[in-house]
Formats: C-alpha cells, structure tokens, sequence
C-alpha cells in the first residue's frame, strides 16, 4: 500500500529508512504566491503547515493597523503599539518592513510595557484545525505566538541589525531589561505548548552566525535552549529551529543541543556546510533541506543530479526537501523535475 505524505514524513521524522524523502513547501508560500498549487500537490508534492499553538492577552498595549497605498502603488501597512507611556509604529510596503518598532533605546521601554502582564494560554483548536485542513498532505508543527526566541525577534522584528548590535554592544540597560523579560515570555510560551497536541514544535529563529557570533551565541541563546529543553522534557515533544545561513563556526554547540532538527538548512553559497558535512556533524538531527535557488535554474539533469546527491549525503532517513525561501521562478518545470528525481533516489548509483 502507497503511503500518504503524511506518513512518509512520519516515517523520516521517526528514523526509519525513507526510499522517497517527501518534498514539499511551506503553506506561507501557498497562501501568497499565486500559482498553479494543485497541479504541484497533484505530482506530489506536500505542505509544511505552521500551527500557533499559544496566544497572548496583552493588558497594556492597543495594536491598530491600517492599510494604504504609497505614491507608486503599492499596498502600505502602518502598525502602532500604543501604551499609556508612548507609541511604537512600524511600516512595511508589500511584504517588506520599511521601519522597525524601536529606533531609539527609550523605545525598548515602551516595548517592555507592551509586553508586561502577559496572559498566555494555550491554543489546542489552533492545532486540530490546522490538521483538518492538511489532511494526508504533509504535517503540521507548532509555534508560538513570538515565533522566535526573544534574542533574534528583537534583532530581526522589533529593532533590526542596525539597531539592535549598536545598543547590545554599548550594553542599554532597556535592552538588557527587556530581553529578560522576553526570555520569561518565552519559557512561559513553552510552558502552554506542552499542553498542546503538537508533537514537533519550530522556532523561526533564522538564523546565520555573522549577525551576532560564536561568543553572544553562547551567551544569549544556549542558556535558553537548554531551559526550553527542560520545559518540554516531560511532554516529549521535539524541537525544530529555522537555521537558515552559516553555522559551521557554532556547528559543535549545535550538536550538543537536543535540537530534533534543523530547518531550511542550505548549502554553499548561501550556507557554509554542505549536507554531507551536515550529516557528519549531526548524525540524528533532522535535516530540512533546502535546495538552493540556484539549482531551480539549471538544466534538468543537472538539477536532478544536485537533488540526488543531496539526497544520498543526508542518508537513509532523517530528511527531508523543502521550498522554504522562495519558489522557484520556473516552477512549472523545476518543481516536477524535483519530484521526478526524488521517486528514483534509491535505484540511482
């Protein structure tokens, strides 16, 4: 009997030997790139769907949005965070941030009052509706509602790069003070999660090495991993992270975190490791995959040749294929060529 995607993801995510690793895309990319999705899950392909399985009551903070239009056409999306001791505002343009939350250290605070006295609960339903709607088509995993750990979602959301290493470096109190404070959210985060029937839990930490380094690594973001393991010790459930850049100056660390895998991991250029070095290092974490953009453009045999070996490095299990930064421009063709690859993965030398 056929298995369904779901199962064959089961299967890998279990360890047991997988003759056709499943390849397959993030439902964000379903839901906003307008193509022809049906015809790709026809041939195959399955979903990575993301369930928030945690929501938070913010007694302090009223977010307003607002949807417009900027001189050249395109949508314009303005949010405030206001508080009873000032307001943050954010922009984007389409799907890109035109300006963070904090520009200056003050706005730490603010952020601080945003977030304090947070009622945080589980979501279960959150999770089964997800399910319902993927069906046999591929798996769902949990996340909470700040997606990050508090450490990449001040650099990456609330701050940016810019921003956020100036003031880390010159130590601002505020900041300081509010990674804490985000660093309980987190843990009360996880404390909710375990009471959800996810069983395979991410973080979106996005993550690459040169935006912070081996040393702030260590300091910021290990001691939270290790509390967030021991959080999720008694359910049993396990931990992916986005870790999409470099990583092989932290490659160590990563191996003695309990991590169950690692997501959208990519090789050179964009990355630094390729998958047989991967494996090597990490020879029980789950490898999610991404094969790079590049590859989308080269002629079929070569690209199914980059899939193959690929797939062969990773090993017998433990894999799996992913559109997980963008879809291919060529997908009509691309995508099929990738499927048709991975059925004959086993049968090749």
């Amino acid at each position: 009997m056929t298995k369904t995607l779901r199962a064959r993801f089961e299967s890998a995510l279990a360890g047991e030997p997988t003759p056709r690793p499943v390849y397959a895309v993030y439902d964000w990319f379903v839901q906003n790139r307008d193509i022809d999705w049906q015809s790709l899950f026809d041939l195959g392909l399955g979903q990575i769907s993301h369930a928030t399985v945690v929501e938070h009551q913010r007694p302090h903070v009223q977010v307003v949005e607002t949807i417009g239009e900027d001189p050249s056409g395109m949508t314009r999306r303005d949010v405030r965070w206001i508080t009873d001791i000032g307001e943050l505002h954010e922009a984007y343009l389409g799907e890109w941030r035109q300006e963070f939350l904090i520009k200056k250290p003050q706005d730490y605070r603010i952020m601080a009052r945003a977030l304090s006295d947070a009622e945080i609960k589980p979501v279960p339903q959150a999770f089964h509706e997800c399910e319902d709607r993927m069906g046999e088509t591929g798996i769902t995993l949990g996340c909470t509602e700040l997606r990050r750990t508090a450490f990449q979602v001040l650099q990456i959301d609330y701050a940016g790069l810019e921003r956020f290493s100036i003031d880390l470096a010159t130590g601002v109190q505020e900041l300081l003070e509010l990674i804490e404070l985000m660093n309980d959210l987190t843990f009360r985060e996880f404390e909710a999660v375990a009471q959800t029937p996810a069983r395979h839990l991410k973080l979106w930490e996005n993550l690459s090495i040169e935006t912070m380094g081996p040393v702030l690594y260590r300091k910021h973001l290990v001691p939270v991993y290790q509390r967030i393991f021991d959080l999720l010790q008694r359910s049993g459930q396990k931990l992916h992270v986005h870790y999409d850049g470099n990583l092989r100056v932290i490659a160590d660390q990563i191996r003695e975190l309990p991590f169950d895998g690692l997501d959208s991991l990519t090789e050179p250029p964009e990355g630094d490791m390729t998958t047989a070095e991967a494996r090597q290092c990490w020879p029980d974490k789950f490898l999610w995959l991404h094969p790079n953009l590049g590859w989308y453009q080269l002629p079929d045999e070569h690209l199914t040749h980059s899939i193959k070996r690929m797939c062969r490095e990773a090993g017998s299990s433990r894999h799996c294929l992913m559109i997980s930064e963008e879809v291919p421009p060529d997908w009509e063709r691309a995508v099929p060529a990738v499927l048709r690859a991975l059925g004959s993965v086993e049968s090749d030398p």
